[in-house]
């Protein structure tokens, strides 16, 4: 495919004492450059390390993204069958929807397909739904995994639109996702799992990866491009932020210092952005000790050290990051307020342990209401998951507080109107999907005013409304885990049991409840008689039967495991399709009116300021 990328100053890459036989990118390349990226100092002997040719496959991922379809018979109108032989749909109908469905347990090729084909239908809302795959805040799904594989789809297709807004999507992350995509570029999209090697495989391991970068770089203009993109924009953040720290004001510092690759890192050895970011900082001529008659070597390594020494170091500590007191054992320096939520999730044990006095002290206050906890970047089951197998994690209260906070932040934003969550447990949402499921269950449990306030109902063949107890976190966490769901999912029986409530208690129309959500793998039961009568048809069909056509509930199908049934098409009124792990998709219902339907529900998740500046560019 040809590039469409802006002219740059033409870039080379150094690789000292050696020459990379073999290679005919390196007599095609400009001889002459502003500067050279050296790379670490091990890779000064990277000739005698066997560096394997790189592939179109390292950075495209997956070159076949086709998925062939079961060969279970089609119904009329595009049905199927879910596993349990329930009829529905293969799919939405919309290109966009389908990879709007996408979710953190969707194959890395399934990822490629949907977004290969909702970028055919519509690029500008494809590459929204891209960043919506990331977004930690607003209506994002905080899935990184599914994010990272769309993002490495449109660097091997349309590398020059995810270059262009590098600063734009990681804004709906964070900073290091940009070092993460170019590391994972250059490690030809694997993941980076530890491996049990010897002190000698470790630095050849390290030398390698040095000198693939280099060779990435060198030969692979679109890599090249996304690495000065990504290399700029932290430049010119660290720039701003040292003039802010000059003049003492850092209360507005960025978190370009905390995310930079410390020097030396893995991520630094990936993908030599330190180098580059120095080399941007401090320029030949821009001190004494960098003259400009230097030769590169020593200036490379000179400016890195800089780079750490009167940026990094001093911003990190400015923006007070607990790392940095953690590694120092400053401890009484831990500022708690500044420490962020993953963070004090990851870290209150060991706050606990080295600082208990002035831990206990801060946690006292937060429950007091003096001080506040941050809670924004978890997701619920994250919170729900700190509590531990003995429901108490580390002892310290912290969940309970993450969770309170994160309650409150969201009904700061609005509330639930007469809703009610109906949380699938069966057999096949073990393991993950079913911690998501109760998290996000009592979620909307404590969002939703009354009548259904603190309830939810069982998904069974016989199903029941709860009203939950227990004061604490753990308390409620533990009633929704005891109470009796069952191993099937019999979807119809769930709103004949609200129907059968309506009914008996002669309920009006307008009383009816108006919104369920539904947390599901989506893979219902057969439970009509009628062939190929999906179970929404059923319900609209029962409703209408007793009386109730004009009040049938919404429903907010929220799909949290892998699955390729799609309840509804994309035009069906009365219905969203959501998926993933985040509470941020339930401020798309807060005090929401208007007709409901699959698509609009989508395209209210990717509007905002922040979304319109994206653009397509290739």
């Amino acid at each position: 495919m040809a590039l469409s990328l802006p002219a740059t100053k033409p870039h080379t890459i150094y690789f000292r004492a050696c020459t990379l036989s073999g290679s005919n990118c390196l007599a095609s390349m400009p001889d002459t450059a502003d500067y050279r990226l050296l790379g670490p100092p091990e890779a000064r002997h990277a000739a005698m390390i066997t560096v394997a040719a790189l592939t179109d496959e390292a950075s495209s991922g997956p070159k076949d993204c086709s998925v062939k379809r079961e060969s279970d018979a089609l119904g009329p109108a595009g049905k199927t069958r879910t596993k349990k032989r329930s009829p529905t749909f293969l799919c939405s109908g919309d290109p966009c929807l389908d990879f709007f469905r996408v979710l953190p347990a969707t194959p890395a090729a399934t990822v490629a397909r949907l977004l290969a084909a909702a970028w055919v239908a519509d690029p500008s809302t494809a590459l929204r739904l891209v960043a919506n795959l990331r977004g930690v805040r607003g209506s994002g799904k905080s899935d990184r995994e599914s994010f990272y594989a769309a993002a490495l789809w449109l660097h091997a297709r349309h590398p020059a639109t995810l270059a262009r807004n590098a600063a734009s999507v990681a804004a709906f992350g964070y900073l290091k996702d940009l070092p993460e995509l170019l590391h994972w570029i250059v490690r030809g999209g694997l993941s980076n799992k530890a491996e049990r090697r010897t002190a000698v495989s470790r630095r050849s391991k390290r030398v390698g990866t040095a000198a693939t970068a280099i060779r990435r770089y060198r030969c692979d203009p679109t890599y090249r491009f996304l690495h000065d993109r990504t290399a700029d924009l932290f430049a010119s953040l660290l720039v701003e932020d040292m003039r802010k720290l000059a003049n003492d004001d850092v209360r507005e510092l960025s978190l370009a210092a905390k995310w930079c690759p410390s020097l030396g890192s893995s991520y630094d050895r990936s993908t030599l952005l330190c180098e580059a970011v120095a080399r941007r900082l401090f320029p030949r001529g821009s001190s004494p000790e960098l003259a400009d008659d230097l030769p590169d070597e020593p200036y490379a390594y000179r400016a890195r050290e800089r780079l750490r020494r009167t940026a990094l170091v001093p911003l990190r500590r400015a923006l007070q990051l607990p790392e940095v007191f953690m590694s120092a054992r400053a401890w009484e320096s831990v500022v708690y307020t500044r420490v962020a939520s993953v963070a004090m999730k990851n870290y209150q044990a060991v706050f606990l342990k080295h600082d208990a006095e002035r831990f206990n002290a801060y946690l006292a206050d937060v429950k007091s209401s003096k001080k506040r906890i941050a809670a924004g970047a978890l997701l619920p089951h994250q919170i729900i998951e700190s509590l531990g197998e003995d429901g108490d994690g580390a002892g310290t209260g912290v969940a309970d507080m993450q969770w309170r906070r994160m309650v409150d932040d969201m009904r700061a934003l609005g509330k639930l109107t007469n809703c009610l969550a109906v949380c699938d447990v069966s057999g096949s949402m073990s393991g993950l999907p079913m911690d998501v499921c109760v998290a996000l269950g009592l979620l909307v449990s404590e969002l939703t005013d009354d009548p259904w306030s603190g309830r939810v109902i069982t998904f069974s063949e016989r199903p029941e409304i709860h009203l939950i107890t227990g004061d604490t976190l753990s308390e409620k966490v533990g009633f929704m885990r005891a109470m009796d769901w069952g191993m099937n999912t019999n979807f119809q029986a769930v709103f004949d049991k609200i129907l059968e409530v309506a009914v008996g208690a002669g309920l009006p129309p307008e009383r009816m409840v108006r919104r369920v959500f539904v947390f599901s793998d989506m893979e219902f039961d057969q439970a009509s008689a009628h062939p190929w009568e999906t179970d929404y048809e059923a319900i609209v069909r029962k409703f209408s039967e007793a009386g109730y056509g004009s009040a049938v509930p919404e429903i907010v199908f929220w799909n949290l495991a892998y699955s390729k049934a799609v309840p509804v098409m994309s035009g069906q009124k009365g219905v969203a399709l959501v998926s993933g792990f985040s509470k941020n998709l339930l401020k798309l219902f807060l005090d929401g009116g208007g007709i409901v339907t699959p698509r609009t529900i989508m395209e209210k998740a990717i509007v905002g300021p922040e979304y319109d500046k994206l653009t397509v560019f290739d």
